[in-house]
């Protein structure tokens, strides 16, 4: 039975045994995670040309520091975050850039170019909108209705994030196997509305940024609630992919890339969200390099 392949929500194990000025922060941004019928293209990569990383503070915020340079957005404003925690993170991934600096791993920094920028000018309302609209396609409110073993693998591991999520947030959420989707009352949506209102400009970028890559308001708030780990939001925003991984194969690397990528911008966009609603100071934020 397909169940006891997948075991999400015990302890989120794998199916079966698959293998698994200053510098502008945007340059060098990658491609999508590629598909079985587009070759990869690696982007382009631009060669290390600092030696240290730290952060400091000033008037606006956190800042970081590459050598003696300033790191800037892609429009030249000052590269300032809220948080000291998040300026550790972003250090981070900096500081681990090897020979070259490979923007599309930097997940983090991309956010926060998003956060600072706000290329597409969205207030906080439009947003929550946008993050809340994902309800009429969420992915686990879509069920099949056939075969049935796909049928019972997506009732078996789908309920119960529904189940939780509507126990947790008071709502009525549901799902319809019809390709007209779930009919969401105007009451959830507006007890999500209030939830989410709740967040900050920069956390609600990252909410979004993960909803977006599991098509899935409910896996995010699992996320956000740590009702979820990573792992099992990805996999059960990728149930039907992996079902048919394991009746139809694997294709040689394309899969495990997705599947990996796919883990890193999750796992990045929910830190984000953490990190940006984080209000406890680390006390140490300088990193040598």
């Amino acid at each position: 039975m397909w169940r006891s392949c997948l075991r999400l929500r015990d302890g989120g194990r794998r199916l079966l045994n698959r293998p698994r000025g200053g510098l502008t922060a945007s340059e060098g941004l990658g491609p999508k995670p590629p598909t079985p019928i587009r070759a990869y293209v690696p982007p382009a990569e631009r060669k290390r040309f600092y030696q240290n990383v730290n952060i400091s503070q000033g008037e606006g915020g956190f800042e970081i520091n590459l050598d003696h340079r300033k790191l800037r957005t892609p429009q030249g404003k000052l590269f300032t975050v809220p948080s000291e925690a998040l300026a550790i993170a972003v250090a981070t991934e900096w500081d681990s850039q090897q020979d070259t600096i490979k923007m599309y791993t930097m997940h983090l920094t991309t956010l926060c170019n998003t956060s600072l920028d706000n290329p597409t000018q969205r207030d906080k309302d439009q947003l929550i909108r946008a993050a809340v609209k994902f309800l009429d396609t969420d992915t686990v409110c879509y069920r099949v209705e056939e075969p049935e073993t796909l049928v019972e693998l997506q009732r078996n591991e789908w309920d119960p994030v529904i189940s939780w999520a509507e126990r947790r947030y008071g709502v009525e959420i549901g799902s319809l196997s019809s390709i007209t989707g779930p009919n969401i009352p105007a009451r959830t949506r507006e007890v999500l509305v209030s939830h989410l209102a709740s967040y900050n400009m920069w956390a609600l970028q990252g909410i979004e940024f993960v909803v977006t890559q599991l098509k899935s308001l409910v896996l995010t708030l699992g996320l956000t609630d740590l009702h979820l780990t990573v792992e099992q939001a990805v996999l059960l925003s990728r149930l039907e992919e992996e079902y048919q991984i394991q009746k139809w194969g694997n294709i040689e690397w394309a899969h495990d890339y997705e599947l990996q990528e796919l883990r890193a911008r999750t796992a990045a966009g929910t830190l984000f969200v953490h990190l940006c609603s984080e209000s406890t100071a680390v006390k140490h934020k300088l990193l040598q390099g």
